[in-house]
């Protein structure tokens, strides 16, 4: 085996990446205080061609260095908007059909590899703050809330991790529908 060079992985140019169809699911990251995260985030939802991320609250936006450090580039091919108010826009995209998931731990929480996105249906993904979690009030309002099972000693992912994890796993169920 020998590793690939950049040229050899046969990724999007910019156009492509605006005029590629993509996959039916929004991030929202609610007060995220960190930069290296958020960054890492427009990285992630880059690589799983994420419709849109709306940064909410206290969350940063690019462009700023420590985003961009994280992000490498991806601030400009994925679209994104900030809103002041979660609540808000959770609200508003539930009256478009979206269906709003919350990551977090909550009774009668469904576990992640037991949720099946139905098909044709368009999801935004809510990640909340990294020490305080989802809002209550924005999960109460939640279509869903999922859980990552874990087995260890910690309480939580990093939620660069858990952006990871969620959008990884709904990426494939939805591709594996289509």
């Amino acid at each position: 085996m020998r590793k690939l060079k950049n040229h050899e992985l046969g990724r999007k140019n910019l156009s492509q990446f605006k005029a590629a169809s993509k996959t039916p699911l929004i991030v929202i990251l609610d007060n995220i205080r960190s930069l290296n995260n958020i960054g890492s985030v427009f990285r992630t939802s880059d690589a799983f061609l994420i419709e849109k991320i709306y940064l909410c609250g206290i969350t940063a936006k690019p462009p700023h260095k420590d985003i961009q450090k994280t992000a490498l580039g991806a601030t400009d091919s994925i679209d994104w908007e900030y809103v002041d108010d979660s609540l808000k826009l959770i609200k508003k995209l539930q009256k478009k059909g979206v269906k709003i998931i919350s990551i977090e731990q909550a009774d009668n929480s469904t576990m992640l590899p037991d949720f099946t996105p139905k098909i044709n249906q368009k999801y935004a993904v809510v990640f909340g703050n990294e020490v305080k979690g989802v809002q209550q009030n924005v999960v109460t309002t939640s279509d869903y809330c999922v859980e990552i099972p874990q087995f260890g000693t910690k309480h939580s992912f990093n939620i660069s991790v858990s952006v990871g994890i969620v959008l990884w796993d709904l990426f494939v169920k939805i591709k594996h529908h289509h």
